[in-house]
């Protein structure tokens, strides 16, 4: 028997699973030995293989814009509980002046994972009988990726977490051994496939997005509302596709699958990190799931 805990991407959105995790592995006593993340997924499986789920929490509570962004590509402003986005133009200018082929930059959250993933928590993963994996897409090979910790070193495990989060064109784009990389989610936003691949017989899967579509776009304003509207299009088939292969591979090599969702639209711009929306989509997470496993 080998049981996973597969988590997808969804931006900020990671909080609430990172509380329907804990409630898994703190309250219901799931014991998994394979853990797969993509983009957001990415960042939290490494905490959760190695049991240090208060120190993840706090990460992910704590977190700001300025901890993600060296460049950000977005100026949000709060009037009350709305907020508003808009595009920084100057801080994208700033970017192509630079001579980068981006919106914006996320080196800042390469300086977090190494500020938060210790070598300690990354020893005692890979001396455990515990396997943590997370998907990037390698655009020079036209390929998705899965890195294992077991193969890596600290520091270039750290790289690929870093790499599965950057979410294009509003993050960095990341040459790495002479290759193009960026999020996992353009390619496999949820690994069950994978999971599967590598010997799962059990599966808990987070979905960071609704069962069934629960809103219908507005219409783009400029030309970067388009981009968000064409990336979350394609995302939304990623995962459909993503989760229809899954079940059909479960069904066929009689693996245990279960899919989580989250139970409402938690946010239209999963970029945006706020701390206290992530403090409240955590609890809620942990509540959703004490409710999913009644």
């Amino acid at each position: 028997m080998k049981k996973a805990l597969v988590i997808s991407g969804g931006g900020c959105k990671g909080a609430f699973a990172g509380g329907f995790a804990q409630y898994l592995i703190e309250e219901a006593g799931q014991h998994y030995e394979l853990f797969m993340g993509t983009s957001t997924g990415s960042l939290l499986v490494s905490h959760l293989a190695a049991n240090e789920i208060n120190a993840i929490k706090y990460a992910f509570t704590h977190v700001t814009q300025e901890s993600i962004f060296s460049n950000s590509p977005f100026i949000m402003k709060r009037k009350g509980k709305i907020a508003k986005i808009k595009i920084n133009h100057f801080n994208v200018i700033k970017n192509f002046f630079r001579g980068r082929k981006t919106f914006g930059e996320s080196k800042n959250l390469r300086k977090l994972l190494a500020n938060s993933i210790s070598p300690e928590i990354f020893n005692q993963i890979k001396s455990s009988n515990k396997e943590v994996v997370v998907c990037v897409s390698n655009f020079t090979l036209n390929e998705i990726e899965y890195k294992a910790l077991s193969d890596c070193t600290y520091e270039n495990f750290l790289d690929w977490i870093w790499i599965s989060c950057n979410y294009l064109p509003f993050m960095s784009l990341v040459i790495k051994n002479r290759h193009e990389y960026a999020d996992g989610g353009f390619g496999c936003i949820i690994a069950i496939e994978e999971a599967i691949q590598r010997g799962a017989t059990e599966i808990d899967a987070i979905m960071l997005n609704t069962e069934v579509q629960q809103l219908n776009r507005m219409r783009s304003r400029n030309a970067f509302d388009l981009v968000f509207s064409t990336l979350d299009f394609m995302g939304d088939q990623i995962v459909n596709d993503n989760i229809k292969v899954g079940h059909l591979m479960a069904k066929e090599k009689g693996v245990k699958l279960r899919v989580f969702y989250t139970p409402k639209v938690l946010t239209t711009n999963s970029l945006v990190f706020n701390r206290d929306e992530m403090e409240k989509w955590w609890q809620e997470g942990w509540e959703h799931a004490q409710q999913s496993l009644l």
